[in-house]
């Protein structure tokens, strides 16, 4: 069975509770299942995966194999910080779209740099949890064209 792989970086266990004025009162659990809900008509298994330590995200995308046809990934501050995770969405070759639920370029001017970006397919930000689902679609209908 093909799958999915929702990836969350430092802090995002805290989703729901961390400061619901910029981050929404849904916790992963469910966003995982709104993600579920998209990718169940296309026959695909959604994963989740989430740490607070930069070696086991990368761990995570190290072990990926064929049967994944991309990754949901929201690095968190990781995302302005991490040449090391740059350095494994580059190492393979399964497509890693990533997501922020705030609008970073909104915040704090350190925020406004994605190290990951570049070597992404894309970049979901500030559309609230519903940015997961979106990517999860642009991945499912990737996969859909062949």
């Amino acid at each position: 069975m093909e799958r999915l792989l929702v990836l969350n970086g430092p802090n995002l266990n805290r989703l729901g509770k961390r400061e619901p004025d910029i981050y929404g009162s849904e916790t992963i659990t469910d966003v995982v299942k709104r993600v579920e809900t998209i990718a169940s008509p296309f026959h695909v298994e959604v994963r989740n995966f989430q740490s607070n330590h930069e070696g086991e995200l990368i761990d995570q995308l190290h072990s990926l194999d064929d049967s994944f046809i991309g990754v949901v990934f929201n690095p968190g501050a990781y995302t302005h910080t991490s040449i090391a995770l740059r350095d494994a969405i580059s190492s393979i070759s399964i497509p890693v779209i990533e997501v922020h639920i705030s609008n970073v370029h909104q915040r704090e001017t350190f925020r406004h740099t994605s190290l990951l970006a570049p070597v992404c397919l894309g970049q979901v930000v500030g559309l609230g949890v519903r940015g997961y689902e979106l990517a999860a679609r642009a991945l499912l209908e990737e996969k859909q064209k062949g």
